[in-house]
Parts: C-alpha cells; sequence; structure tokens
C-alpha cells in the first residue's frame, strides 16, 4: 500500500470512529436550514423575489462545506504537529503532497457526502427547494471550493499551535465571510460598499456559482465566473499553504 493510500485510509478510519465531529460536521448546515427554512417558509427575498429557500439553501451549503474542508485539515495538522506525528512522518519517505492529498480527497468526500445530504433534506416538502436542470454543474463548484477553502486551511493549521487557536482563527475567517459573503443575507441589502466588499471573498463566488447551479438563479457565466475565481484563490492560497507549511513547532 502507497504512503498515499495509507494515509488515507487512516484518515477515513480516524473521521468516521470520531463520532461527536461526524455528528456535527453534517448536523450543523442542517441545522441553518432548518432554522431560516422554518421561519421564512413561503415567503420570498424583498429584492429579488426568489423563494427564500432558493437564496438561503445555497449559501448554507456553501459556507458548511467550506467551513468543514478549513477546521477539518486546521486542526489535524495541529494536532500532528504539536504530537510530532508530522515530524515522525517526515523521518520516512512520505512527502508532502501525500500528506496534504490524503486530506485534500476525505475532505472532498465529506463535502459531497455533506451536498448530497442537505440537498436531500432541502427538497423536503417542509422547505421546497427545487432543482434546477443544471444541478449537476454544482459538483465541480463545490469541489473548487473545498480545494480553496482546505488550502486556507493549512495555513491556519500550520499556525496555530493549540485546538483554541485554531477555532479562534476560523471562525474570525468564516462567520465574518459568511455574512459579507451572502450565505445567510442578501447583498442586494446591504450598503454599497459591503456588496463591493464581497466581490473580494471567495465565500460570495463559492455562493453564486451554487446558487446558480442548484437554483437556475443565474446563467452558466455565473458558474463559469464562480469556477475560474476558486480556481485561482486555490492556487494562489495553496502557494502560500505549501510556503508555510511546517513539519514541527520547532522549525
Amino acid at each position: 500500500m502507497s504512503a498515499y493510500a495509507a494515509l488515507t485510509r487512516a484518515g477515513r478510519r480516524a473521521y468516521t470512529r470520531d463520532k461527536t465531529t461526524l455528528f456535527f460536521t453534517f448536523a450543523f448546515p442542517l441545522l441553518f436550514l432548518v432554522v431560516f427554512g422554518l421561519i421564512f417558509s413561503g415567503k420570498d427575498v424583498e429584492q429579488s423575489g426568489q423563494p427564500y429557500i432558493d437564496y438561503i439553501a445555497p449559501g448554507v451549503l456553501s459556507w458548511g462545506v467550506a467551513n468543514a474542508a478549513v477546521f477539518g485539515v486546521g486542526f489535524v495538522l495541529m494536532q500532528w504537529r504539536r504530537d510530532d506525528i508530522l515530524r515522525l512522518i517526515r523521518m520516512t519517505p512520505v512527502r508532502l503532497p501525500a500528506v496534504l492529498g490524503s486530506r485534500y480527497v476525505l475532505a472532498v468526500a465529506i463535502g459531497l457526502v455533506q451536498t448530497a445530504l442537505f440537498v436531500g433534506v432541502a427538497l423536503l416538502p417542509p422547505f421546497g427547494l427545487t432543482l434546477s436542470g443544471s444541478w449537476p454543474l454544482a459538483v465541480p463548484v463545490l469541489v473548487l471550493g473545498i480545494t480553496a477553502f482546505l488550502a486556507l486551511g493549512v495555513i491556519v493549521g500550520s499556525y496555530a499551535k493549540t485546538p483554541e487557536a485554531v477555532a479562534a482563527v476560523a471562525n474570525c475567517l468564516m462567520i465574518p465571510m459568511a455574512f459579507l459573503s451572502g450565505s445567510f443575507f442578501p447583498l442586494d441589502a446591504m450598503p454599497g460598499w459591503m456588496q463591493n466588499l464581497a466581490q473580494a471573498l471567495p465565500l460570495h463566488y463559492l455562493n453564486n456559482g451554487v446558487s446558480a447551479a442548484l437554483t437556475g438563479n443565474g446563467s452558466g457565466s455565473d458558474i463559469a465566473v464562480a469556477c475560474g475565481v476558486l480556481a485561482a484563490v486555490a492556487a494562489v492560497l495553496g502557494a502560500v499553504a505549501l510556503k508555510t507549511f511546517r513539519w514541527s513547532d520547532k522549525s
């Protein structure tokens, strides 16, 4: 078995055995869906006239998938470095691409399962989400989004030295980004400067791409733009992550 396969298999086993993390990874986005979906059931977004579920479902899904990618790899790298697991791995023939590649495959798998579960619940009558004809295009958008936010999580996990630090830094990045990117609140209702600020945030493009694919509230060009921006963000953050990666707190 290759080092990459062994690390991927070990990561999957560790993840599935951690029942608390497993539960909240999938339940957290669903909680927001249930709360917002039931509160605004049957109502439309005032600014656009679209059903509220068509707005909130793609936004919450995008945030949930991005959040899981950042926190998942951030906590693991911090713990592996703190416990000297990364230092031990470095002493073997295993190289950095195998370490990060195994976490990437796991993050994509988790994100796709999250998506299937989330969309399945959103399609139920109490919520009433309706998929458009281009909904399969949500998959490449989500995969690119996971790639970008995983790279962000690697940067966080490379610098944070405690679980509290990972949680603090990741939350400071992801929670404001969720509101400023329009995951929970319509951008059209925000001041102009906030709408301009959203254009610089990767979560905004993930929201737009997923929304255009799942609900048809957008065009093929919106999906293409989302994919292009997320790919560029992934490349930049990935380069930074590789440059700043640390095998040990002592180096």
